[in-house]
């Protein structure tokens, strides 16, 4: 039964506005459409938990030696690859079954409250918006937790523990990874009709988001068609870009130290990286790898946007979709044009997928500077929109499936960390891609751990 044992104290600290205790010292229990929406409104459970071990675990940025060795064990087994949850340990895992959790409660109170006309608009919103959710969180847990999709070995692969209850008592058992992508989609595609195109606010789901989600999820097991497919519908609803020279959601400038307001134009859906690894606690900690700067052009604003200078020389990351110093890992329109970009040149439509890529660059070079790219080469044009993702989704949590994916498709990338003068790797097909599950889980549910 995953972590809820030990969450529930959390969860009903969290859920206190609808537990509170009534005259007859029994526990309110939400029954009136309202109560549900609010309880799906609750962000600081819904919207600012995505995992952060991945992110943690990737190439985006490195710890000089002083960091590294003020971690506590765990953060720094976190940093180098190593076997790193003990029992009782915080984890991505117990924090993202908390929206799960919340999803399928409301899903089962929804049961009993009739859809009519006066509230049918309320009423499928909510339905859509639990749906959304829940498949939001299933996608993270298999990005941290599953190995990549791979169509031949999917149905023997584990995923993740499907919780489709709200019941504590019910125990947990893992599905394939077959079964437990098929849900995310099963799943997302049914909320497409119940949702607004555009939300009232962006921390919550909609059409326009409800695609975003499947043109991740599409892109993550590499069918590229349908992700191309999803990131256009989505496109087509909300394809608003900021131009970085000049444009109201950047009200100080692009070298301000918190350049983009929140709520910007470019986001389809808001959430934010959860707080268990520490750097995400904490701004301007780490430096961004100097792999990943010399990718910059020297007039590509990004590079004034995203990074300020360290102490040390290097850079740290400061371009957050979250309008403070937060780490966005929402949905954006910037990605949806560089998912529709990829499918395009992955199915042959190389013009297109580079009409898409310069429709995106021409918003971040300084104006006057940016010079088209232009390729017929499939090659060449993969390259380039691989190394745009790299600049553009910097620190948003999407790294390390991408990783994961470009090395199951044949990316032959390894890893590398030095500190203290010793080199750790990490290699393409290393078990560690899909994280170690918590030994205390394990340990309840009688699930099978990743092979390390």
């Amino acid at each position: 039964m995953l972590a809820m044992i030990s969450l529930m104290a959390v969860l009903l600290s969290a859920c206190n506005k609808y537990l509170d205790r009534k005259s007859n010292d029994k526990l309110f229990v939400p029954t009136a459409l309202s109560d549900l929406q609010s309880l799906l409104d609750n962000d600081g459970q819904m919207n600012a938990g995505t995992p952060s071990y991945g992110e943690a675990s990737s190439d985006e940025f490195f710890l000089n030696n002083d960091e590294f060795n003020s971690l506590d064990q765990f953060d720094y087994s976190v940093y180098i690859w190593q076997d790193y949850f003990t029992e009782g340990s915080a984890s991505d895992w117990g924090d993202d079954y908390v929206p799960v959790y919340y999803s399928n409660l409301v899903l089962e109170k929804l049961n009993d409250i009739a859809r009519n006309t006066s509230n049918a608009q309320a009423w499928d919103n909510v339905k859509g918006s639990a749906l959304f959710y829940r498949s939001y969180y299933f996608l993270w847990l298999l990005w941290d937790y599953a190995k990549a999709y791979d169509s031949t070995t999917a149905n023997k692969d584990w995923g993740i523990a499907l919780r489709t209850t709200s019941d504590i008592n019910v125990p947990s058992v893992r599905a394939t990874n077959e079964a437990s992508y098929q849900k995310v989609i099963n799943d997302t595609k049914a909320t497409i009709p119940l949702l607004p195109a555009m939300p009232l606010v962006l921390t919550r789901p909609s059409k326009a988001a409800a695609y975003g989600l499947l043109a991740r999820c599409y892109l993550s097991v590499r069918d590229y068609n349908n992700a191309l497919l999803y990131a256009d519908s989505s496109l087509q609803i909300n394809a608003q870009l900021m131009d970085y020279n000049n444009d109201a959601d950047i009200p100080d400038g692009i070298a301000s130290g918190i350049p983009f307001k929140l709520f910007n134009k470019e986001t389809l859906f808001f959430s934010m990286l959860g707080y268990d690894y520490y750097i995400y606690e904490t701004p301007y900690i780490g430096s961004i790898d100097t792999s990943l700067i010399d990718l910059y052009n020297s007039n590509d604003l990004r590079l004034t946007a995203y990074y300020s200078e360290n102490s040390n020389g290097y850079k740290s990351f400061k371009g957050t979709y979250t309008g403070d110093y937060n780490t966005f890992s929402g949905i954006a329109t910037d990605e949806m044009y560089l998912i529709r970009a990829e499918g395009y040149i992955r199915t042959g439509q190389i013009q297109k997928g580079m009409d898409d890529l310069n429709t995106l660059l021409s918003k971040r070079y300084a104006t006057g500077t940016f010079n088209p790219l232009s390729t017929t080469s499939q090659a060449e044009a993969l390259e380039d929109v691989l190394n745009e993702r790299r600049k553009e989704l910097v620190m948003r949590g999407l790294r390390w499936m991408e990783l994961k994916r470009l090395n199951a498709g044949g990316g032959g990338i390894t890893l590398k960390r030095v500190v203290n003068n010793t080199a750790y790797t990490l290699l393409p097909d290393a078990n560690h891609y899909a994280l170690p599950i918590p030994t205390d889980i394990i340990k309840i549910t009688g699930m099978p751990q990743n092979e390390q």
